[in-house]
């Protein structure tokens, strides 16, 4: 059974701090692309950091760059997204999803993070994040 699992989201004031979790079954983190999501009530679903595949490449949104750190952890086939600094706006629920090839595009200079189905499983659950002033 192929499935992804987030856990790590709560309740937390801004300035703190939260580490979400994707833990995986039925295969491997290695070769493939981690991506981390999110969504607010009534936005689209954006992307958020995301990760892969061997070399580890990754790669941040300009809104959490410098406050939010991923990670991944091959023994444990878990992608960790470290997040501080939290703001009210981070307030979503995360999702993660597998990719067999990077979502990141890069064009003149600038690089794109357009929101992808997963290849591996499917959306789960997600959990929620939520940011108190």
């Amino acid at each position: 059974e192929v499935q992804l699992v987030e856990s790590g989201g709560g309740l937390v004031q801004a300035g703190g701090s939260l580490r979400l979790s994707c833990a995986a079954s039925g295969f491997r983190f290695d070769d493939l692309f981690i991506a981390w999501y999110r969504q607010a009530p009534g936005k689209e679903r954006e992307g958020v950091s995301c990760i892969g595949g061997s070399e580890g490449s990754t790669y941040y949104a300009d809104s959490v760059k410098g406050r939010f750190t991923i990670s991944r952890d091959s023994a444990k086939n878990t992608v960790y997204l470290q997040m501080d600094s939290l703001k009210p706006e981070d307030t979503a629920v995360y999702y993660c999803a597998a990719h067999r090839f990077s979502p990141i595009t890069y064009s003149r200079g600038r690089y794109y993070f357009r929101t992808r189905d997963p290849d591996f499983g499917s959306w789960g659950q997600g959990t929620q994040v939520t940011v108190s002033s």
